[in-house]
């Protein structure tokens, strides 16, 4: 016996991911030990799933933690996962972890981020990379991408700006595909809409253009004081994690791409 849901309910929300990750109802179903015929009643609304169900679906289809809280209440069910404000005192070991990190990376530039770019915390380093930034891009909540491609910003002294403008663009694109994120929309279609600058097209920066640097991924190189910069951008995640805020965090370093930059930064501290 099947228990009929509303076509608003989970079983849409499902095809749609299932669809997003371009997985046959089959590939699903081998991978959760279920059925073909099963995950079909569950998307058309036949079946409705038990939570546990929605979880394995979810985890196989790689859904973030925030869109299986949707997912669950769609379904009838609590949310399952925290979304726990970083100031709250049970954060405390994460933001002195976070702290560490960014210290022991020093005198380089680093900087963590939420799902939309906002920046929870930076370095010195990286308060020393985005001086002379405008106050007006610098008021809360600072966004990393608003202060890197806006033409008051960090756009105005990095010298590759087409490409790495077209790489940031496309990495959120990836995002976007990945999950639903307004508020990363937002971010995206205003930077997206920034001016470009003269001799400056779309298509720099993506895998159509040829390489023009003598590295293993895509230089950053910016000008500080009058002195060249090049780095490359490394991003990490947290494993496994539990709770919404802490699932959405990306900790961004920026690695020296030549000795260069590596003797003008420990100059700095010195």
């Amino acid at each position: 016996m099947t228990t009929l849901v509303s076509e608003t309910g989970v079983g849409p929300l499902l095809r749609d991911w299932r669809e997003r990750r371009r997985m046959s109802q089959l590939d699903l179903a081998l991978r959760a030990d279920s059925s073909a015929r099963h995950i079909s009643f569950i998307e058309t609304g036949r079946s409705r799933p038990s939570e546990e169900m929605i979880l394995r679906l979810s985890e196989h289809l790689e859904i973030p933690v925030r869109e299986q809280n949707a997912l669950l209440v769609a379904g009838g069910f609590a949310p399952r996962f925290s979304a726990t404000d970083l100031d709250d005192p049970s954060m405390s070991t994460l933001r002195e972890g976070m702290q560490q990190l960014l210290h022991g990376y020093e005198p380089y530039p680093a900087v963590i981020v939420d799902g939309a770019y906002n920046i929870v915390a930076a370095n010195l380093g990286m308060t020393r990379l985005i001086e002379g930034v405008p106050e007006h891009l610098l008021t809360p909540p600072l966004n990393g991408m608003r202060i890197t491609l806006h033409p008051e910003g960090m756009a105005r002294r990095i010298r590759n700006f087409c490409e790495w403008r077209g790489h940031l663009l496309h990495q959120m694109e990836r995002q976007m595909a990945l999950a639903r994120s307004e508020a990363l929309r937002q971010v995206y279609d205003e930077v997206a809409a920034y001016p470009l600058p003269e001799g400056c097209d779309d298509l720099e920066g993506t895998e159509e253009t040829p390489a023009r640097y003598p590295y293993f991924a895509l230089p950053m190189v910016i000008e500080h004081r009058g002195q060249m910069l090049t780095f490359i951008s490394s991003i990490c995640t947290f494993n496994t994690p539990m709770d919404v805020t802490v699932a959405e965090l990306a900790i961004e370093a920026f690695l020296p791409a030549d000795p260069a930059t590596v003797d003008y930064l420990r100059s700095l501290t010195s």
